[in-house]
């Protein structure tokens, strides 16, 4: 039996109506159950503690808590695995950082192609290095560093958290713009290269905020400049790299992905509880506190960040040849 064709189009109307409004339901529910925040590196440091705070206000807003699982090793490749392998539902989220976009170029072969399988959502904090030095070190400027990194071609060994790390990478920029050959020491992390620098077996290094300040308050350290473009809110009256070495920038940042096949509806809806959080005084004064600032984006914004970044550590990485041991 055939049906009259008024109610064929009304019902052909509600068949197609009904994917949307499924989607605009899951947004509206989303999230129904707990939801792991995958971090791919240990408790404590800059990436973690950034994590950890927004995960706190995504609970508090959505009602159902965000689970921090450090899944640390390989310098976040496996905590990366773990969010492209896992269900695109929304309920496991990557904390995205720096160490994502030098990967891509420094590891020969991967498991998965970051920027195909992991969709941005959300920047949500950034902040410098500090390009700081032991006190006996005879530099007391960036001009005078070079001056001398100059005269002693080779001399001045520069720690870092290991090959292909966030502060090693900034060194090494720093080399290409400033035109100084300095000796590349990596460390197991930047806890023992910070102990090494402490004790002047090394010379200089780029140590990010949360690490380095209360060792530069103390003057156990001695700032020269911070590494991104305009000066840094914790330590205002250190100036920029870009001051003397025109064109240098860099900077240690952290953000949230997802599976890539997440929902558009549930990534938008976690981008703008993001947004609201760091537009929240007291989230940005904790942000403050680790020297940090806040990254609001749109997932569009944050994903051309994400493809400038990788582009940017690409040709550090192949000008200075660096490569895993």
């Amino acid at each position: 039996m055939s049906l009259p064709r008024r109610q064929f189009l009304h019902l052909a109307a509600g068949v197609v109506a009904l994917p949307a409004v499924s989607r605009f339901a899951r947004a509206q529910t989303y999230p129904m159950q707990p939801v792991r925040l995958i971090v791919g590196f240990a408790a404590g440091g800059f990436t973690d503690l950034a994590a950890r705070l927004m995960g706190q206000w995504l609970s508090e807003r959505l009602g159902q808590p965000f689970v921090i699982e450090n899944r640390t090793g390989a310098g976040g490749i496996i905590a990366a695995e773990v969010v492209v392998r896992a269900p695109a539902d929304g309920y496991t989220l990557l904390s995205v950082g720096v160490p994502n976009t030098i990967n891509a170029t420094l590891y020969n072969k991967l498991n998965f192609n970051f920027m195909r399988d992991i969709a941005p959502v959300a920047g949500v904090a950034r902040a410098p290095y500090v390009m700081a030095v032991n006190p006996s070190f005879p530099a007391k400027t960036v001009q005078e560093f070079i001056a001398y990194a100059k005269a002693n071609p080779g001399r001045v060994g520069m720690a870092s958290g290991g090959v292909g790390s966030g502060n090693h990478l900034a060194g090494e920029l720093f080399k290409m713009t400033a035109g100084v050959n300095m000796i590349h020491v990596p460390y197991r992390g930047e806890a023992p290269a910070l102990a090494d620098m402490l004790g002047g077996q090394v010379q200089v290094i780029f140590g990010t905020v949360p690490a380095t300040i209360e060792y530069i308050r103390s003057g156990r350290l001695r700032p020269l400049a911070v590494t991104t473009a305009t000066r840094s809110q914790a330590l205002p009256d250190i100036p920029t790299i870009g001051d003397f070495v025109p064109g240098y920038e860099s900077m240690t940042w952290q953000g949230v992905g997802v599976p890539a096949r997440t929902a558009t509806e549930t990534i938008e809806k976690v981008n703008k509880e993001i947004n609201a959080g760091l537009a929240d005084p007291k989230l940005k004064a904790r942000l403050a506190d680790l020297g940090a600032e806040v990254f609001p984006s749109s997932p569009a914004e944050f994903a051309k960040f994400i493809r400038d970044e990788t582009e940017k550590w690409g040709k550090v990485i192949r000008a200075a040849d660096i490569k895993l041991e």
